[in-house]
């Protein structure tokens, strides 16, 4: 497979995750503009191992401390797991305090075919997907600081990431987008349950692209009653134009239930193509 540009440049020798050790390219690179700066906010892609930790910190006290995740980690306060290696990482910090305040991490085709597999492989058997696979980025481990929830750190991501994608000429992008089980107190799965009763019905993918999680969510043996919203990441990606490719799968060590989603930009409603700059024939990016 053709290595594809990515946004990392190869400054120091020195511990470089190995998802930055591409060949050198024929054609120059053409990375996401470093430093840009939008209201206080930075956006830039992960260029050393240290803004790489950065990241990973956030995530333990999003994933950990928040959402009460178990994880076995090789280093006490951050979550790292083995695809983080081949993975790019886009980074929102605050521009006055230098703090990273959200965070995706993007894993291309080329480097999933060097580690085996996406993340979501491990949660869904993604058969029906084979043929996508080689214009397919998968999407991560997306979180924001609490102090730092509005539409703006968000949009911010989703920018440089269509921008990423353009450049990169893909196609699709997927992931797993995760309802917590901890609700209002109390584990249950009642709500991802009647979130999934929702979302079939109005955003549920062709059947050639559904799939079936490896752990499913016992929806049947659930209340999918509930006046319950989808919480605020799966609402914006259904905005955008996303489906839904099947029925929750259970994440017992994040204590979650997610659902596998994929969005294309060719599938943006009008009224965002400008604001990520996609023409009506480019495609790309999902949860």
């Amino acid at each position: 497979m053709k290595e594809l540009p990515n946004p990392t440049f190869a400054l120091s020798p020195v511990q470089w995750p190995r998802g930055s050790l591409h060949p050198a390219p024929a054609a120059p690179l053409s990375p996401a503009p470093l430093g840009q700066t939008l209201n206080g906010m930075e956006v830039v892609w992960a260029q050393h191992l240290d803004d790489i930790r950065a990241a990973q910190r956030l995530r333990y006290q999003v994933f950990v401390t928040e959402m009460g995740a178990r994880l076995s980690t090789p280093e006490a306060g951050h979550d790292i797991d083995l695809f983080d290696d081949f993975c790019e990482h886009l980074l929102i910090r605050d521009s006055a305090t230098r703090e990273v305040i959200g965070t995706y991490r993007v894993l291309t085709p080329a480097q999933a075919k060097r580690v085996g597999s996406t993340y979501s492989d491990t949660e869904f058997d993604l058969t029906r997907l084979r043929a996508l696979r080689p214009r397919m980025v998968e999407l991560g481990r997306s979180c924001v600081h609490p102090a730092h929830r509005h539409g703006g750190v968000i949009m911010a991501l989703w920018g440089a990431l269509a921008g990423f994608m353009q450049r990169n000429q893909l196609d699709i992008m997927v992931g797993c987008a995760s309802i917590p089980l901890l609700h209002q107190g109390v584990v249950s799965g009642d709500v991802a349950a009647s979130i999934w009763a929702q979302v079939r019905q109005t955003h549920l993918a062709p059947i050639e692209y559904q799939v079936l999680p490896r752990v499913p969510l016992p929806v049947a043996h659930l209340r999918s009653d509930l006046a319950v919203e989808p919480p605020a990441l799966i609402k914006g990606y259904l905005r955008l134009g996303a489906r839904v490719l099947g029925a929750p799968a259970w994440d017992p060590d994040f204590n979650t239930a997610d659902l596998p989603m994929m969005m294309r930009l060719q599938d943006l409603p009008s009224r965002y193509r400008r604001h990520f700059g996609a023409a009506p024939s480019q495609v790309a990016v999902a949860g």
